[in-house]
């Protein structure tokens, strides 16, 4: 991925916070020209001991309202990108591309009662922006964030997601949240127990959020792991639920940047 100079922005660390061993939050400041739609995403560069520049797309888990950009990332074992990411510390220099990019946002659909946010690993972090932004409040019913881990230390951001419901703004529309978490190779006493394509076939996700999945009602963001994108897709078109594309107003939205 070529990003020319005259493209990005040089913007400083404010935070680093690991996860756990493979997993860190980022925050940066933020260019006030940089503009994006809750569920987009920034491409962002880093400069390699050898002086060449590595760039890849990470989706912001910060409002579109905050005045510093937050991003969420694992560390792939000699991951060229993520190695030099991880090693970045507060002060440190993250180049950021003048645009964002991507279509998981809500004005994909035009319609539509209940909305599915299925995520697994850092898949989370555009429905995290989603979510700080009223927009989704005022247009769905039900809100229901699905996340999907290996293990239960992995769980990030539960304090943001907790936290939501105390907002002022979101006073008169916090109850519409509902939120699950399911662990992969772990049992939990708060969280279900299997992948997410797993639990729409046995009908527990369904069950456990007490609404159906119906392509009347239902309006499905998917983001995370490419299989499981695949997966769930193939699933949901047994319900005639289609990707939603601007010729074609459908139920399905997916992020397609991994």
């Amino acid at each position: 991925m070529t990003v020319s100079a005259e493209k990005f922005t040089r913007q400083t660390l404010l935070d680093v916070q690991p996860l756990t061993p493979n997993l860190f939050t980022l925050r940066t400041t933020r260019d006030p020209g940089f503009r994006f739609r809750a569920g987009q995403f920034a491409r962002l560069g880093v400069t390699k001991p050898d002086g060449s520049t590595i760039w890849r797309a990470y989706s912001m888990v910060s409002s579109p309202h905050d005045e510093f950009l937050e991003f969420f990332s694992i560390v792939v074992p000699e991951g060229e990108f993520t190695s030099e990411l991880s090693r970045l510390k507060v002060g440190d220099t993250l180049m950021v591309d003048r645009q964002a990019f991507g279509f998981l946002t809500l004005d994909r659909f035009v319609d539509g009662r209940d909305l599915w946010l299925l995520s697994t690993g850092t898949g989370i972090a555009p429905f995290l922006s989603i979510l700080q932004d009223f927009e989704v409040w005022e247009k769905f019913e039900r809100i229901i964030l699905v996340y999907s881990v290996r293990e239960v230390r992995e769980l990030a951001y539960q304090a943001l997601i907790a936290e939501l419901a105390a907002r002022d703004y979101l006073a008169e529309h916090h109850h519409k949240l509902q939120f699950i978490a399911t662990v992969t190779r772990e049992q939990h006493p708060h969280a279900l127990s299997g992948r997410i394509t797993q639990l729409i076939k046995n009908g527990e996700l369904e069950r456990v959020a007490g609404v159906a999945i119906t392509a009347e009602h239902s309006r499905v963001m998917l983001c995370g792991n490419p299989q499981m994108i695949d997966d769930t897709r193939n699933l949901l078109k047994e319900r005639d639920m289609q990707l939603s594309l601007s010729r074609r107003p459908g139920q399905v939205a997916v992020e397609n940047y991994w």
